[in-house]
């Protein structure tokens, strides 16, 4: 199994620059990551670095909370896109999501799929902070949403992924949509748990380590 092509080699943190963006393109290529998932501001320059050496640009929108307006996070998906973000992996309203308004969840993760144009759209359902019935709730209302992902965690909240999430998240969307683990893989054997629980594709900030 190649682990490398399912790896999203991720850098979000508030401190990074161009030199640390360069080097996580830089690695990616040499190792063949599937994608480097950057803010979107680092977009323009993870393109550039990118450009035809088949790793995807992968971005993050509404990130990390999720909690910004529906027409912001369409907003932000569309300028991301134009700016060569091939994937968009976009933070639910959690809020929305705990007090059951599944229409505002819905729009507003149609609203980004929409704004991103064809482009792959990974939903962040932040699982850490859903009971067992809204993380399935939360696939259903995705994939109804036109969403190509369901994705367990930003890395920022109080937990990441475990792989009974996985497995509960790729059971609720069966072959409709795709899984991604993220949030605190740090080893190889954590990345074999994710992807034996059902994960197709695994983000970490240290891509190599997995290897």
């Amino acid at each position: 199994m190649d682990i490398a092509k399912m790896i999203d080699h991720t850098m979000l943190k508030a401190d990074a620059t161009s030199e640390t963006i360069k080097r996580y393109c830089s690695e990616a290529k040499q190792y063949g990551f599937a994608s480097v998932c950057v803010n979107t501001c680092h977009v323009p320059l993870a393109a550039q670095e990118l450009k035809g050496s088949g790793v995807a640009v992968c971005c993050v929108v509404g990130f990390p909370l999720g909690a910004m307006m529906t027409s912001a996070k369409a907003l932000e998906t569309s300028e991301a896109v134009k700016a060569g973000a091939e994937e968009v992996d976009m933070v639910m309203n959690i809020g929305a999501m705990k007090e059951k308004d599944y229409d505002m969840v819905r729009d507003d993760i149609k609203a980004v799929v929409e704004a991103s144009q064809g482009k792959t759209v990974k939903v962040i359902l932040e699982t850490c902070l859903l009971t067992k019935e809204e993380i399935q709730k939360a696939c259903e209302i995705s994939v109804e949403a036109g969403a190509d992902f369901v994705k367990t965690s930003t890395g920022f909240s109080t937990g990441g992924a475990v792989p009974e999430d996985v497995a509960l998240m790729k059971q609720t969307v069966g072959d409709r949509a795709k899984v991604k683990a993220s949030g605190g893989i740090r080893t190889q054997e954590e990345a074999r748990a994710m992807i034996e629980a059902g994960a197709d594709r695994i983000g970490a900030g240290n891509g190599i380590a997995l290897l």
